[in-house]
C-alpha cells in the first residue's frame, strides 16, 4: 500500500446561489492578462445546459478522458505515440467559438466622438483579429435557462429521460453547477501531453503546467473530459487551475473557496492508496467506478493507515489535517458528496453533494424520504447521469439522507421533540445528524477549509533570501 495525500474539494449544490462571486477573484489573480481573456478556471454553469466550453460533457465530440480496451485503460484519444505520429493535427480540440472570442469596447469613443444629435455607442470588437464582432455566446450564455429550448437537447445528463417532457415550463429545473480544474488521481492531461509538461504534484496531488516545457501542442486541452485545461494564445503555452498552490501551501484556502457567498465549498486533505489507481479506474462497469473510487480513499482515524502514513513519511500536521478533514466526512464517512461524471476514468476530487428541490406534486407523508425523493422537480436520472454515471442509488441514498436532516432538525425545532425513525431509514443517528448540520449549516471557515502549511523543504530558506541576489551573481 502506497499512502498519498490529496487535496479534495466538497461542493454543497443545495447551497449554491449562482452569484459567480467564486469566479471574480479567480479571474482577476490568475487570468487577468494578454492571452487569457476567455480562461474561466473557476465558472458556474446553469443545469440544464451544455455548459463552457459548449457540449464539454460529450466526449463522442471532444474523446477526452480514458477509455476501457478490453481489461486495458488507454486514452480515448489514443496514447503518447499516436500524438506523437499526429502531433500537427488535433481534430479534438475546442474551437475559439465553442469558448466564445474574447472582446472589449472601444470606450474613448464615447469621449472622443463629434457632437452629434444621437448619443454614441461602442461595439463590441475582438481581442484577438480587433475587427468588429458579433457576440454569440459566452462564458455563461445559459445563465438562469438562458436559450435552453435551442440548448437544451445537447446535454447529455437527459440520457434516458425524455428532454422535451423537461423543456416544458410547468417541467422545467434549474440548479447551478461551480467546475473547477478537478486534480484527479488518474488525470487524462497529464497522460496526454507528449512534452510532460503536465504533472501531479507528490505533496499534495495538485495538477500543474511546467511552463519552461510546455510546447503548446494543445493535446492536454482535448484530454481533458472537463476542458478545464486552456490554451494561451498569446504565449502558445497551456494554464490551467493550479488549486491556489502559493495559498494552499501558506495554509490558506482557494480563492474560489474563500470568496463563496453561500459557503457552500469545503477543502481538505484526504489519503489514498496510489497502488489501486489503475484498478479503480480500469472497473469494466462505469456505475462501479464510484465505489471503486471510495475504496480508494483510506481512513485516517485508523490506527493502521495512520502509522503506515508516519512510516510513509507523511508530516504529522498533515496527517492531524486529514484527520479532521470535512470533505472526508462529506465524501465518505457519510457518502453525501459524489465526483463528476466518473465514467470519464480520471478518478476526480472535486466532489458535489447533490442539490434537493422543490417538490412538483403533493406528499403526504414528509417523513417518507423514498416518496419525497421521487417527487422532487430535478429527476434523479438527471443527477445520476451527472453525478454516478447513471447509478441512482448513491444519488438516493444522498438526498435521503439531505431530505431526513431537514425533516429531524425541523421537527426538533419546531416540535421540541427528535424523531429519530426518519434518521434510521437513511443510516444516520442523532449524533451523526448533529455533525452533518452544523458542517452544512453552521460551520466556522476553520471547519470548512482544513489546510495545513507544508512542510519546510530547506531550513536555511528564510536566511539565504537575501544572499542570493544581483549582487553575488555577478
Amino acid at each position: 500500500m502506497k499512502i498519498k495525500v490529496q487535496y479534495a474539494m466538497v461542493l454543497n449544490l443545495d447551497k449554491c446561489i449562482g452569484c459567480h462571486t467564486c469566479s471574480i477573484p479567480c479571474k482577476n489573480v490568475w487570468t487577468n492578462r494578454e492571452g487569457a481573456e476567455y480562461m474561466w478556471f473557476n465558472n458556474v454553469e446553469c443545469k440544464p445546459g451544455i455548459g463552457y466550453p459548449k457540449k464539454w460533457e460529450n466526449q463522442q465530440i471532444y474523446r477526452g478522458g480514458w477509455t476501457l480496451d478490453g481489461q486495458r485503460l488507454q486514452l480515448a484519444a489514443g496514447g503518447r505515440v499516436h500524438k506523437g505520429l499526429n502531433i500537427f493535427h488535433n481534430p479534438d480540440l475546442p474551437t475559439i467559438d465553442d469558448y466564445y472570442e474574447p472582446w472589449d469596447y472601444d470606450y474613448g469613443r464615447l469621449i472622443d466622438s463629434p457632437r452629434r444629435n444621437h448619443q454614441p455607442a461602442v461595439r463590441p470588437r475582438s481581442r484577438l483579429t480587433g475587427e468588429p464582432l458579433d457576440v454569440k455566446w459566452g462564458p455563461n450564455w445559459e445563465d438562469d435557462l438562458a436559450g435552453l429550448t435551442e440548448t437544451g437537447g445537447g446535454d447529455i445528463n437527459f440520457k434516458n429521460l425524455e428532454i422535451q417532457t423537461y423543456l416544458q415550463f410547468r417541467n422545467v429545473f434549474m440548479f447551478w453547477l461551480p467546475r473547477l480544474c478537478e486534480h484527479c488521481l488518474n488525470p487524462a492531461c497529464v497522460a496526454s501531453c507528449p512534452s510532460g509538461a503536465l504533472y501531479k504534484r507528490d505533496e499534495d496531488g495538485i495538477v500543474l503546467v511546467d511552463q519552461e516545457r510546455c510546447r503548446g501542442w494543445r493535446y492536454c486541452v482535448s484530454g481533458c473530459p472537463y476542458k478545464k485545461v486552456y490554451f494561451n494564445w498569446k504565449s502558445g503555452r497551456a494554464e490551467k487551475c493550479i488549486f491556489c498552490y502559493p495559498r494552499i501551501e501558506a495554509g490558506l484556502t482557494t480563492l474560489c473557496a474563500h470568496s463563496c457567498v453561500g459557503r457552500i465549498r469545503y477543502v481538505g486533505m484526504l489519503l489514498y492508496d496510489a497502488d489501486r489507481i489503475a484498478q479503480a479506474a480500469a472497473t469494466p462497469r462505469e456505475q462501479e467506478i464510484y465505489p471503486a473510487h471510495l475504496e480508494l480513499l483510506l481512513d485516517p482515524h485508523d490506527p493502521e493507515i495512520a502509522r503506515a502514513a508516519t512510516a510513509q513519511g507523511i508530516a504529522p500536521n498533515v496527517l492531524a489535517a486529514a484527520q479532521r478533514s470535512p470533505v472526508h466526512a462529506l465524501i465518505s464517512q457519510w457518502q453525501l458528496a459524489l465526483p463528476l461524471h466518473p465514467e470519464f476514468r480520471t478518478l476526480p476530487m472535486v466532489w458535489y453533494v447533490p442539490p434537493l428541490s422543490p417538490i412538483s406534486s403533493h406528499v403526504e407523508d414528509p417523513a417518507a424520504t423514498g416518496e419525497l425523493i421521487d417527487r422532487m422537480r430535478i429527476p434523479v436520472a438527471y443527477l445520476a447521469n451527472l453525478l454516478t454515471a447513471g447509478d441512482e442509488t448513491p444519488v438516493r441514498r444522498a438526498l435521503g439522507r439531505l431530505a431526513a436532516l431537514r425533516h429531524f432538525m425541523r421537527t426538533r425545532r419546531v416540535e421540541q421533540r427528535d424523531d429519530t425513525q426518519v434518521l434510521d431509514a437513511v443510516g444516520l443517528d442523532t449524533t451523526a445528524a448533529e455533525k452533518i448540520y452544523r458542517l452544512l449549516a453552521l460551520a466556522p471557515l476553520a471547519e470548512r477549509f482544513v489546510v495545513p502549511t507544508a512542510a519546510a523543504q530547506d531550513d536555511t530558506l528564510y536566511t539565504r533570501q537575501g544572499q542570493c541576489g544581483l549582487g553575488e551573481a555577478l
